[in-house]
């Protein structure tokens, strides 16, 4: 019964940030200069043709009547069409977002392999060269932006080194230098958070009444305290998963990925306000649905939240 509840809460505030974000959204962009009508008609266009487009598009209905066939179509994960070639937001956004998603999942395994083990090691260790080597790579990860460390990887290993693929995603191999450039600074923090939720473990009374029985260290530390000192790590996990994507969307542009950025670039110069506005709900949904799942997959292996 808690967990249901609990996942209705979860799931209300979900759609409660949803419809907050479509919201924004929509009224954002009807605030950009620019007449849609007047971009795909052209300067030379006549008035007449202007209102024939603006009759199409039907932003020629009052702002409110918009609105509600805004919120209507959303519901429906109906992004309406491009002004531009006219085809479905939807099919061009899942064209592109395997790739996205794949450049998103690699970076956060990267992520996860490299910081948790670290993290652990850095709290276990504290002061040791395990621990200053952990923060001097967390201060890294988190001062150093992914597109400009995607450019140094790609002068270093693609144009000087030449070992790896220099643009494009046509093999495993140009997956490796995006994936790292994001997976580098996810790292950072989730290694941090490893860090101080385990120190905070090992300094609980349930870890000294372990040791008062005569348990060993190892068991202590890598079964007791790690077990629970993980369990942060899973949300900001989640939360760090959500920003991938929309770092993975600037990091696209720097190995010329066909992904969601060039699209969404693509429809910022076009001034494509249909594209634009159905890639931000799009991402914000993806970002929202992550954040819930690791909701629920915390509840599971910690049911105490559910009580709180």
């Amino acid at each position: 019964m808690d967990f249901v509840k609990f996942f209705a809460r979860r799931l209300g505030r979900l759609l409660l940030t949803v419809f907050i974000i479509s919201t924004l959204v929509f009224f954002v962009v009807r605030v950009i200069p620019g007449d849609p009508a007047l971009i795909i008609a052209g300067m030379d266009a006549s008035p007449e043709d202007v209102q024939a487009i603006r009759v199409k598009l039907g932003t020629d209905k009052p702002l409110l009547s918009q609105y509600l066939v805004w919120l209507s179509s959303i519901a429906r994960f109906d992004f309406g069409t491009t002004l531009i070639s006219g085809e479905p937001v939807i099919k061009l956004i899942m064209e592109r977002f395997p790739l996205t998603l794949t450049l998103a999942l690699l970076g956060i395994s990267i992520g996860i392999f490299v910081a948790v083990p670290l993290g652990v090691m850095s709290a276990v260790k504290r002061w040791s060269l395990w621990d200053y080597f952990g923060l001097v790579f967390s201060q890294l990860g988190m001062a150093i932006p992914s597109f400009w460390l995607g450019m140094l990887l790609l002068i270093l290993f693609a144009v000087k080194i030449r070992i790896l693929p220099l643009f494009g995603a046509d093999t495993p191999a140009h997956f490796i230098l995006p994936a790292v450039s994001l997976g580098f600074a996810r790292a950072a923090i989730i290694l941090r958070m490893a860090r101080a939720s385990m120190i905070e473990e090992l300094s609980k009374e349930y870890i000294i009444t372990a040791r008062a029985k005569g348990l060993t260290e190892r068991m202590v530390k890598y079964k007791h305290a790690l077990k629970n000192g993980l369990l942060p790590v899973i949300t900001v996990t989640g939360i760090q998963f959500g920003y991938m994507l929309g770092g993975a969307i600037i990091v696209e542009q720097v190995f010329s990925m066909p992904g969601l950025g060039r699209l969404f670039l693509f429809g910022i110069y076009q001034r494509d306000f249909t594209l634009i506005q159905g890639g931000v709900i799009f991402v914000a949904i993806i970002f929202s649905l992550v954040n819930f799942l690791a909701d629920i997959l915390y509840s599971i292996v910690n049911p105490k939240i559910r009580v709180e």
